[in-house]
């Protein structure tokens, strides 16, 4: 990240110096479409971000420049000011959702850049949410816990970026640790940390963004959450999360084929895990692997929210003989993520690439990401 061209930016904009703060994005390495079943996440923060300088104006406005689009927004700090630029929402949005917890916050400078990609599933809003939350928590001395500041980014997605999603993303940006991934709960919100440290053990983790983006027509995701509300309904639970498939074979006949199969996919997916968390413990990087495709497959076939690309992808890995890949994030699109042997990395890369492109007449762009520090000031 060019933190030098962050200062020098504000510099320009503002003719002073402010404090920078930093927060992560992420990627989470199994635990897909498990959150909203109550079920296990395994994200990790990565050494890509959002960073931002901040000085506060003495004023009711907040002047925001963003590095990276070259756009400048000002805006107060009631709800009626609103900015329209949808970057300059997400800030606005912190400010409204740290205020409505009783925190009192007033104008500011800032300038912010990120090095996360965009539309690569890594949460670059979330890194960029987690960085002014955190800032804002420090500078105004406002003692808002960790968790709550993760609630603040979600709850500025929901209420002023109209996206419902889960605490993931902002839980990683905030919480992440060097070496470690988090196994957070999401029914009790409980997290623990595990070592995760690949490069030790002679791997490398790398993404490889297909730069495809499926729109499908009607709310798939709606869908998927259904099929499974409806199945935990009928086993009289609240979610999936602790169903075991000898429970819903039992019921296999009172409901139909595809709610089955989204059903045996989150089932498996809350093992696999837990298996993960095991094969962590005794540093057993090939069961990591295993599980890693028996997620993607499950995504593919069960859950059918991959495309042809994602398996394409797959199948090259497993041919190149990498020890795991699979879909990140919600699907039909975006990356897979890969557990490579350090050895075989130079060859699965040049061909996965050369032959993705004789297929789809492009490369696939590849991020190769360590696992690094949540939300903090530099």
């Amino acid at each position: 990240m060019n933190v030098e061209l962050i200062n020098q930016k504000f510099f320009e904009k503002f003719a002073t110096k402010g404090e920078l703060f930093t927060s992560p994005g992420r990627i989470n390495l199994i635990g897909e479409h498990t959150d909203y079943n109550g079920g296990f996440v395994f994200p990790g923060a990565i050494d890509k971000g959002m960073a931002a300088e901040i000085k506060l104006n003495g004023t009711e406005k907040v002047r925001a420049y963003s590095v990276d689009l070259d756009d400048y927004a000002e805006f107060g700090l009631e709800e009626a000011d609103a900015p329209k630029a949808s970057w300059a929402r997400y800030i606005f949005g912190v400010c409204r959702e740290i205020q409505k917890r009783g925190g009192k916050i007033a104008g500011f400078d800032t300038a912010f850049a990120g090095d996360v990609p965009l539309g690569a599933g890594m949460s670059s809003s979330a890194a960029l949410e987690s960085t002014f939350a955190n800032a804002l928590n420090d500078l105004f001395d406002l003692g808002i816990d960790r968790f709550e500041l993760a609630r603040i980014g979600q709850s500025t997605e929901h209420n002023y970026c109209g996206v419902k999603c889960g605490i993931m993303d902002q839980f990683a940006s905030v919480f992440g640790k060097a070496g470690h991934l988090m196994r957070l709960d999401c029914r009790s919100m409980e997290f623990e940390y595990f070592p995760f440290d690949p490069e030790k053990h002679g791997y490398k983790v790398v993404l490889l963004d297909s730069v495809v983006k499926h729109e499908l027509v009607g709310s798939p995701y709606n869908d998927r959450r259904a099929s499974c509300e409806r199945v935990a309904a009928k086993l009289g639970q609240e979610f999936l999360r602790g169903a075991t498939m000898a429970q819903l074979d039992a019921i296999k006949s009172e409901i139909s084929e595809e709610d089955y199969k989204r059903a045996r996919y989150v089932i498996g997916e809350e093992q696999r895990v837990l298996d993960v968390c095991e094969a962590l413990k005794r540093d057993d990087y090939e069961t990591v692997g295993k599980r890693m495709y028996e997620t993607h497959w499950g995504m593919s076939k069960d859950y059918e929210v991959s495309c042809e690309e994602l398996d394409f992808l797959a199948t090259v890995a497993e041919e190149c003989g990498v020890s795991g890949s699979r879909i990140m994030g919600g699907g039909f699109g975006g990356c897979t993520i890969n557990l490579v042997k350090a050895e075989r990395y130079d060859d699965f890369i040049a061909t996965a690439k050369k032959r993705f492109a004789e297929k789809y007449g492009h490369e696939p762009k590849v991020y190769q990401v360590v696992i690094s520090d949540g939300a903090r000031r530099l």
